[in-house]
């Protein structure tokens, strides 16, 4: 083979494994970004139920002082 195609050939199975490693890290930070989406719903459940506690202590406590 001439130098240029070993050349070539060896950019071609750099590309390749550059190609794989890419890969690995976009399944990668598809997972996390799954459980960080996951883990943002369940905050914003927990935020809620918070508030509706929160109202309601107030509401109680406000009730109580106007009686």
């Amino acid at each position: 083979m001439t130098k240029q195609t070993e050349d070539k050939d060896e950019l071609v199975v750099q590309l390749r494994a550059r190609i794989n490693e890419l890969m690995a890290i976009n399944k990668s930070h598809q997972q996390l970004l799954g459980k960080q989406i996951q883990e943002n719903e369940e905050l914003k459940k927990d935020n809620k139920l918070l508030a509706k506690q929160v109202d309601d202590y107030f509401n109680v406590r406000g009730a109580r002082s106007v009686s």
